[in-house]
Parts: structure tokens; C-alpha cells; sequence
């Protein structure tokens, strides 16, 4: 999920007081982005709506919020805060930051915006895989450390084609990969909470078993109670000394402390990371590792993506504010 850079709340305008238009009030919960992407997000909001920010008087009485990113956690104690709130939609796909329980005995709809990431994630999951097996990045700083002149040619990276590919989570966003991948002729298996009759990829039910039969890793899950550190010590150690792990889901699914152990002992081959378990913090061992890829979680973030977020948040807030049910939701399992 796409987490909108923070500024100060003072540069969204708001309504602080009573509403000088008949526009149905929308609390922003967090900031926007202080870049073009903010002003397209408040031309759009506020031609539809009047904003509220968390801090004007006016927030205990709204009754629809838009949250972005997932450093906004949804609890009771925040919820608390805005007793008429009837609709809450994120910017997002993942979910993991808001109480679906909690939510649903208050009455409250949630909703996401579906599947809309799902191509642009896939899109960078393989292009991070290219990456770190054809060492693209590691090659680009060996160029500009005047290293090829001193020291001769980069060490040769490994082709995709044909490689095993385990993926953790055969969603929307995992399905998009593979079908990806099949252009590069790989060999595809996955886990996924049961098997899925309609694809032909091989089931591997045990997360071991997976690692341990996959040239490649990519955990594409969402994050919950039970795949949280799913990726722990004995699945790196069964993805082995040529492996390859994958992470554009979300950061808590891999036991980030063992993946920096492993990456440094040599105890797997490499990695491409845009998700951390402590965003924004990363670990400074993981930074100086050279056979990591970090990205800022952004996997999602293109323009074309943002405009079509954009209108799905909006027809959410509509449906709602017209007495629908949101065309996205979310609901607790």
C-alpha cells in the first residue's frame, strides 16, 4: 500500500468551523502528500466534498473519513476520537492497521481500494527479482565508484528464466505476478490459505516445503495474525545458499532481523525489499548490505494509479453519502 509522504496538516485547506457549502464534510486522517500528488487529491476532494481535519471541531461530527497510509492505526482509542464516524476508506489495499472488529460492532463501513495495485505491484516485483539476480543496482554503484577501470568487469548476476518460483499469497496481487513470470518460463508454486482449483500452478501447503522446493521467494500476503513472520529462520534456511526472497507485501511477514542475518552470512544469495517490518526505520546492518535491494514502499505509486485511487475513493465516499453500501468493502473474516 501506497503511504502518502507526510507534511503539515496546515497545508490542507479545511473546514475548521461551520460549513460555508452544502458539500457533506470528509475528515482527512492524515496529511496528503505536500507534492503534485496532494494537489491532485484536493482539486478532486473538494470539488466533492468539504474537508475536515482531525484537529478542527467539526471532527467528532463527521460521519466518513479517508485514511492514507498505514502509520494511521484505526483502534477504538482512535475511533473514540470520532463517535459519529460511519465510513472509513483507505487509500490502500492493505488493512492490517484498522480493527475490522472494532469497526464492524460500531457500525462503521470500511473500505479499500480493491484490486486497483494489484498489476502496478506485480509490475515492480519482478522488475525488483530482475534486479537483484542480474545485479542491475550493484552494478550501477560499481560504475559510479570508477570501479570498472580499476577493478574490470562486475561479477556476473543469474538469469530468471526457468528458475522455481514460490509465491506466499496467490491473491490478486500474487496471481498478476505469476502470470508475469510465466513469460520467463518459470517454474511456479504457491501457498495460499487453501488451493485454488482454477490456476495450474502447484500447491505447496507447508511454507518449508515451499521455500525449500523454490529457487525464489515472493511473499505477496497479507499481513495477519498467522502470516506474521511467516518468513522466520527455518524458511530462509530452506530457501538455501542460491536463494532469492522477494518482499512487496508487508514488511512484518518476514522475520527482519533473521533476513538481515542470513543475507549477511551468506546464508541466502540476495534479496529485493520495498516493505520493512519498522516502516519508516530500517535497520542500518540491512542499508550496508550489498546484496539487498531497498525500495521506499513503493510499489504501488504511479501516477496512472493514484487517478484511478482517487475516483475509487470517491465513488466509496458517494455511495455512501447517497445511503449505498461502499462499492469496495472490507470486512472482517
Amino acid at each position: 500500500m501506497y503511504a502518502f509522504p507526510s507534511h503539515t496538516a496546515a497545508s490542507i485547506p479545511t473546514s475548521d468551523e461551520t460549513p460555508t457549502s452544502d458539500l457533506p464534510p470528509l475528515l482527512v486522517l492524515r496529511p496528503l502528500s505536500s507534492s503534485s500528488i496532494r494537489l491532485s487529491w484536493l482539486s478532486a476532494l473538494n470539488a466533492k466534498f468539504t474537508l475536515v481535519s482531525p484537529s478542527s471541531p467539526l471532527s467528532a461530527s463527521v460521519h466518513a473519513a479517508l485514511i492514507s497510509g498505514a502509520y494511521n492505526r484505526v483502534d477504538p482509542a482512535l475511533l473514540d476520537q470520532y463517535p459519529s464516524l460511519r465510513c472509513l476508506v483507505n487509500t490502500g489495499a492493505g488493512v492490517n492497521h484498522i480493527n475490522l472488529e472494532e469497526c464492524k460492532r460500531r457500525g462503521v463501513q470500511v473500505a479499500n481500494v480493491g484490486e486497483t495495485h494489484s498489476k502496478n505491484v506485480a509490475d515492480y516485483a519482478v522488475g525488483l527479482l530482475l534486479d537483484v539476480m542480474r545485479r542491475i543496482t550493484m552494478s550501477d554503484r560499481y560504475m559510479r565508484n570508477g570501479l570498472w577501470v580499476t577493478r574490470g568487469n562486475y561479477q556476473l548476476g543469474s538469469k530468471l528464466g526457468g528458475k522455481r518460483v514460490g509465491i506466499v499469497g496467490l491473491g490478486s496481487i500474487g496471481s498478476a505476478i505469476a502470470k508475469r513470470l510465466e513469460a520467463f518460463e518459470c517454474k511456479i508454486s504457491y501457498l495460499s490459505r487453501k488451493a485454488k482449483p482454477t490456476v495450474s500452478y502447484r500447491y505447496i501447503p507447508n511454507i518449508c516445503d515451499l521455500a525449500a522446493e523454490s529457487d525464489i521467494l515472493v511473499v505477496s500476503c497479507a499481513l495477519t495474525k498467522e502470516t506474521h513472520h511467516i518468513v522466520n529462520k527455518q524458511v530462509l534456511q530452506a530457501l538455501g545458499k542460491e536463494g532469492i526472497i522477494i518482499n512487496i507485501g508487508r514488511g512484518a511477514s518476514i522475520d527482519e532481523p533473521e533476513l538481515v542475518r542470513c543475507l549477511a552470512q551468506g546464508e541466502i544469495k540476495g534479496a529485493g525489499l520495498d516493505v520493512f517490518e519498522h516502516e519508516p526505520n530500517i535497520p542500518k546492518e540491512l542499508i550496508e548490505l550489498e546484496n539487498v535491494v531497498l525500495t521506499p514502499h513503493q510499489s504501488v505509486f504511479t501516477p496512472e494509479a493514484m487517478a484511478e485511487v482517487i475516483q475509487i475513493c470517491i465513488a466509496n465516499f458517494e455511495a455512501f453519502f447517497a445511503g449505498k453500501p461502499v462499492i469496495t468493502p472490507v470486512v472482517a473474516d
